[in-house]
């Protein structure tokens, strides 16, 4: 598989610990944190319906990287996963393109 650039850039930039973003399946639109990095996957966990005790297995071309990265050993329970991902998933600051208020 060959990757240009900007694809090698997006994916070395997600490592263990970053939050990022679901651009395609079931879970898209929804910040999640990279549990661990295996082969071209990343597992991700919410908290809420992906534990860390059973992350999600999706390919790394399906999320897109945010700047923010968390502490993995700190966020030893699922209520702290969801205090983190709070902001992201429901903040006023981050809001989807189509659902601009009228």
């Amino acid at each position: 598989m060959k990757l240009n650039k900007t694809e090698f850039d997006k994916i070395s930039a997600i490592k263990q610990g970053s939050i990022v973003f679901s651009k395609a399946g079931h879970d898209k639109l929804s910040f999640y944190v990279v549990v661990k990095i295996e082969d071209g996957f990343a597992y991700i966990a919410d908290g809420r319906r992906r534990k860390l005790q059973s992350p999600k297995k999706k390919s790394t071309k399906h999320l897109s990287p945010t700047k923010a990265i968390v502490d993995i050993n700190a966020l030893k329970t699922d209520k702290k996963v969801r205090r983190v991902l709070w902001e992201y998933n429901f903040g006023e600051d981050i809001v989807p393109n189509d659902s601009v208020a009228e």
